[in-house]
């Protein structure tokens, strides 16, 4: 199956798509991954991503649509993938009609206090990168792998967070009509057990 995960920061979206993509054997497709191989490999289309990354501009719809093609041409993509942050705008999504045929996109829907609070809450150790949540943490501030010190990323910050969702919901709300319409879409409440939420998703992809 082709697939597209949405959802929004924090939703567990890349740990479902990893364990769908072992499930199924098929690749995830991260377009920040691809786009930074590209760049990387000096493809034609990456030395163009790389010009508007150089100058510290957003690599234009076009660009990122080829780098995409390119991917999804490869012969691993062939029994299927998950497209893992594209398309973000409606433009793109009518850009992969054109080059894919997608089977179902599943959206991952937690209410946006629950991730705030979720992300707010995250520690990460310094050095070994084990992450944590501050409820389980009871007052500890160093990693219980490794004994470095934990702290809260920037990006993890409460407000910050917020800002992350606001721009989501600003850009996905509009793929979320696209994908409804077009009979493709389907949610699945993102805030529960993890086994749970794997047990819909695959329901989803395999029946």
């Amino acid at each position: 199956m082709n697939i597209i995960f949405l959802g929004p920061p924090g939703a567990g979206k890349g740990t479902q798509a990893q364990r769908v993509c072992a499930a199924l054997n098929i690749p995830q497709i991260s377009t920040g991954d691809i786009l930074r191989r590209a760049m990387k490999d000096q493809t034609p289309t990456g030395l163009k991503a790389k010009a508007f990354v150089d100058a510290g501009q957003l690599v234009p719809d076009d660009v990122m649509i080829d780098i995409v093609r390119e991917r999804l041409a490869q012969e691993d993509c062939q029994q299927g993938y998950i497209l893992d942050g594209f398309p973000r705008t409606t433009l793109q999504a009518e850009a992969l009609e054109k080059i894919a045929e997608i089977d179902a996109v599943i959206d991952l829907d937690v209410a946006d206090e629950k991730l705030i609070e979720r992300l707010s809450g995250r520690r990460v150790c310094l050095q070994c990168g084990a992450t944590y949540h501050v409820s389980r943490l009871n007052g500890d501030t160093r990693c219980a792998a490794c004994g470095d010190s934990l702290i809260q990323r920037d990006d993890d910050k409460a407000e910050t967070v917020f800002n992350r969702l606001t721009v989501y919901h600003r850009q996905t709300a509009p793929l979320v009509d696209f994908y409804r319409a077009r009979g493709k879409l389907r949610v699945i409440q993102g805030d529960g057990d993890m086994d749970t939420i794997f047990a819909s998703i695959m329901d989803i992809v395999r029946g």
